[in-house]
C-alpha cells in the first residue's frame, strides 16, 4: 500500500528500462548485405502491453512520466515514443542521477515530489532521492531495501501496471481514469 498523502504529492514518475519495463533480457543481432557485411546491427527487447497501458493512465491522470536508462539503443526510445512518454534519457555511462535531476529540474519538480522504478545498482542514487522510491519484484536487495513500494510482479511482466494501478487507487483516481479511459474507446459508461 502507497500511502495516499504521499501518492497525492507526487507529480513525475521515472522508469528505468531493462529490468523494469523488460524482464533485463536483451536481444542483439545484425543484418548483412549480400556481401555478408553486417550493415544494420539490431537490439530488440520484449515490453508488457498491461505495463504501457499503466503509463497511459497514469498520462491520463495529469503526471509527467520519463524514462531513464543506461542503454542508448533505439528500442527502449521507440516504446517511449510510442506510448508519449514525456521525457527520455538514454546514458550509456549509466549516471542515472544527473540525468533525472535535468528532468527534474526542466519539469520544475521537486525531488520529494518524484517517484522512481529500479531494479539494479545503477538505480540506487535515484531512488535514495526521490519521495517514492520503488522496486521491482526482482529488484536486488539494495534496491528492494531502499523501496517504500514493492511490486508482487517481476519487471517486464506486469510490475509497472500492478504500481501504476496501487498509486493511482491510493491517490483516489483509480475509477475517474479508468472510467475515462473506457468511455474514450466507446465504453457507453454515462
Amino acid at each position: 500500500m502507497i500511502e495516499p498523502a504521499l501518492a497525492r504529492r507526487i507529480r513525475l514518475v521515472g522508469f528505468d528500462v531493462d529490468g523494469v519495463l523488460t524482464d533485463g533480457g536483451v536481444y542483439l543481432g545484425a543484418t548483412a548485405d549480400r556481401g555478408g557485411i553486417v550493415s544494420h546491427p539490431m537490439e530488440l527487447k520484449r515490453f508488457d502491453i498491461q505495463d504501457g497501458l499503466g503509463i497511459v493512465l497514469l498520462k491520463m491522470a495529469g503526471l509527467v512520466t520519463a524514462v531513464v536508462t543506461g542503454r542508448t539503443g533505439e528500442a527502449a526510445r521507440m516504446r517511449a515514443e510510442e506510448l508519449g512518454i514525456d521525457e527520455f534519457s538514454a546514458n550509456s555511462s549509466a549516471h542515472k542521477l544527473m540525468a533525472f535531476e535535468k528532468i527534474l529540474s526542466r519539469r520544475q519538480v521537486r525531488w520529494e515530489e518524484a517517484a522512481f522504478i529500479g531494479d539494479d545498482l545503477p538505480d540506487l542514487p535515484v531512488l535514495r532521492r526521490v519521495g517514492l522510491p520503488v522496486a521491482v519484484g526482482n529488484a536486488t536487495r539494495e534496491i528492494r531495501d531502499q523501496a517504500l513500494f514493492t511490486t508482487a510482479a517481476t519487471g517486464g511482466h506486469g510490475a509497472v501496471r500492478e504500481f501504476c494501478e496501487a498509486f493511482l487507487k491510493s491517490r483516489g483516481v483509480w475509477k475517474e481514469v479508468t472510467d475515462t479511459y473506457l468511455r474514450e474507446r466507446g465504453d457507453g459508461l454515462d
